[in-house]
C-alpha cells in the first residue's frame, strides 16, 4: 500500500504536540499556521481519524492522536536515521567520532586505541565521554555516542563483551583495617570511610554502593578516590589497572576480606546503529578489540591477594 500522508505531513503533527499549538508550530517550522492546519487536518481526513479535540481554548491529543503522534515521531526518526548513514557512506570516513566510556576501563589503553585510529584516519576528530555506570548507557540512549564500552546494555541494544575489570578493596598502608590481623567482615568496614564514585547516570541511585557504612565521600572522579585513598582518607573498591604502581610500591595494600575483596566487573562494546555504522566507528571498534586481547590475557596471571 502506498502511503498517502508525507513525512512532512507528519512531522507538522509532530510539531503542534511538541510546540503546544499550531502558531507555535509554524513559527518552528518557518511556515503559516495555515500551512500547517492544512498538514494535520489532511492527515485526519485520508486517515478518517480525529487526532486533537478541543477542551476549552486548547486542541488536545485524542488517544488515536496519541498513538499516530508516537509512530511518527518513530517514522521521522529512521528517516532522518537513512539519511544520516547515506551522508555518512557517501562521504567516506566520518569527520566525527563520539565515544563514551566507562571510567573502568584503563585511559592508557583508550589513548593508545586513539593515537592509532588518528595514524590511520587523521582528519576524524573524536570526543570522548567519560561515564559512570548509568551515564555510559544514558550517552547511548540519548544519541549522544557513536560507539561507548559500558558495564550495562540497555534494551534495544545487543554489546559484545570486551573484557573483564577486576576491583579491588584497598586502603593505605598504614590504614587501620591493616591491623586486625584477621579476615575482616563487611561488618568490620562500618567504622570507616568508604570512597565511592558517584553515577554520572540521570537515573542514579544515591543508595547504590558496595557496602553500608557510616561515614563516606562521594566524588566524581576516579582519579580522586585513588588519591583520597593513597593520603589515607579511607577505603575503597579500586580498578587493579589504575592503582597498578601504588600495589607495586606498596602504597596500597588489598583488605584482606572474607568475602568480597575482588569484584569483577565485566564491560561491552556497543555500537549505536550497527546497520548504519560508518567505516570511521567500525575501524575503531576493532582497533579497542584488538589492544584488550593482551590485556585479558594478562589479567589471568594478574595479581592475586595474599
Amino acid at each position: 500500500m502506498t502511503p498517502q500522508i508525507t513525512l512532512e505531513q507528519w512531522r507538522s503533527l509532530i510539531a503542534v504536540v511538541d510546540a503546544g499549538g499550531y502558531a507555535q508550530a509554524a513559527e518552528i517550522l518557518h511556515k503559516s499556521q495555515s500551512a500547517v492546519s492544512y498538514a494535520v487536518q489532511k492527515i485526519e481526513s485520508q486517515l478518517n481519524v480525529k487526532a486533537f479535540e478541543i477542551q476549552g481554548r486548547k486542541a488536545i491529543l485524542t488517544p488515536t492522536g496519541q498513538m499516530l503522534y508516537r509512530r511518527a515521531l518513530a517514522l521521522v526518526e529512521e528517516a532522518s536515521d537513512l539519511e544520516r548513514a547515506a551522508h555518512t557512506l557517501s562521504a567516506g570516513w566520518e569527520a566525527e567520532i563520539h565515544i563514551a566510556a566507562e571510567i573502568l576501563f584503563p585511559s592508557r589503553l583508550l589513548l593508545a586505541c586513539l593515537d592509532r585510529f588518528g595514524q590511520e584516519s587523521p582528519r576524524t576528530r573524536v570526543e570522548v565521554i567519560e561515564s559512570v555506570l548509568g551515564g555510559t548507557a544514558d550517552a547511548l540512549l540519548k544519541g549522544e555516542a557513536d560507539l561507548v564500552i559500558s558495564p550495562q546494555q540497555p534494551p534495544g541494544f545487543l554489546g559484545e563483551l570486551l573484557m573483564r575489570i577486576r576491583l579491588i578493596a584497598v586502603a593505605h598502608a598504614d590504614h587501620p583495617l591493616h591491623r586486625y590481623g584477621r579476615e575482616l567482615t563487611h561488618h568490620d568496614l562500618r567504622a570507616y570511610r568508604h570512597l565511592v564514585v558517584r553515577d554520572s547516570g540521570s537515573k542514579r541511585d544515591r543508595r547504590a554502593v558496595s557496602v553500608e557504612v557510616d561515614q563516606r565521600w562521594t566524588v566524581s572522579q576516579i582519579a580522586t578516590s585513588i588519591q583520597a585513598v593513597s593520603m589515607g582518607f579511607g577505603f575503597a573498591w579500586l580498578p587493579e589497572e589504575h592503582i597498578h604502581e601504588e600495589l607495586e610500591t606498596g602504597l596500597l595494600k588489598p583488605l584482606s576480606l572474607r568475602e568480597g575483596g575482588i569484584i569483577e566487573v565485566s564491560l561491552y562494546i556497543i555500537l549505536a546503529n550497527s546497520d548504519f555504522v560508518g567505516p570511521g566507528v567500525r575501524r575503531l571498534a576493532e582497533i579497542i578489540r584488538e589492544s584488550v586481547q593482551p590485556c585479558n590475557t594478562a589479567n589471568r596471571k594478574n595479581f592475586v591477594l595474599p
